[in-house]
């Protein structure tokens, strides 16, 4: 019976966020004065421009956040080497480095994956487009 509890719970949290990404999408296409596919589209191709900033800018932070934290680590380690272990600094420092190039690998496949077709990513200036 707990397992039957268990799937329902997952089964109502996916309908819910189905509901709710289906609802904001009509919502931003609601006010329009004609509600189609194609102006549906439109909303949805702006707001993964808009996600893509957002994606970029967190990813900055946060690689900043771990940078900052790893040498805080190092400097605890260096004052009590027992205590913290020297992985944790340099472990840090690696994920510190991966959320900051992030975005950049992003063009990098972008433009591997599109080519010239026009993809665009974002970066420290805004959106770069793929192969103009």
């Amino acid at each position: 019976m707990k397992n039957i509890k268990t799937k329902m719970s997952d089964w109502t949290k996916a309908v819910a966020i189905l509901l709710g990404l289906s609802s904001f999408l009509f919502v931003q296409t609601g006010f329009a004065d004609d509600l189609n596919l194609g102006s549906v589209a439109d909303n949805v191709t702006s707001t993964f421009a808009s996600m893509a900033e957002l994606i970029t800018a967190a990813s900055y932070i946060a690689g900043l956040g771990f940078a900052v934290g790893a040498i805080l680590k190092f400097k605890a380690h260096k004052d009590n080497p027992t205590q913290i272990p020297v992985g944790t600094p340099v472990a840090l420092m690696f994920v510190a480095a991966a959320l900051i190039f992030l975005p950049s690998m992003f063009e990098v496949a972008g433009g591997t994956l599109f080519g010239s077709a026009g993809g665009s990513s974002a970066g420290v200036t805004g959106l770069t487009d793929f192969g103009s």
